[in-house]
């Protein structure tokens, strides 16, 4: 894996998620408007911190309702 910026694994956890959450709210503007480079780049490092953030959090909580099941019982 080639990281560009600071290696994932190196974040702070506060550090890792606010950069998470940078690259979510960056996703539509570069997935519609940039360049193929930069949807490349965007999706490498999203995969990157991603990758880091299930690392730490295997066993994140998982809102019910964002479930089939949660799901179905909303319909």
């Amino acid at each position: 894996m080639t990281t560009m910026g600071i290696d994932p694994a190196q974040l702070g956890d506060e550090d890792l998620i606010r950069e998470l959450r940078q690259l979510h709210l960056t996703r539509s503007d570069t997935f519609f408007h940039g360049s193929d480079d930069a949807l490349s780049r965007h999706t490498s490092r999203t995969n990157e911190l991603e990758s880091e953030y299930l690392r730490r959090y295997p066993e994140r909580e998982v809102d019910p309702e964002r479930l089939r099941e949660g799901a179905r019982q909303r319909s």
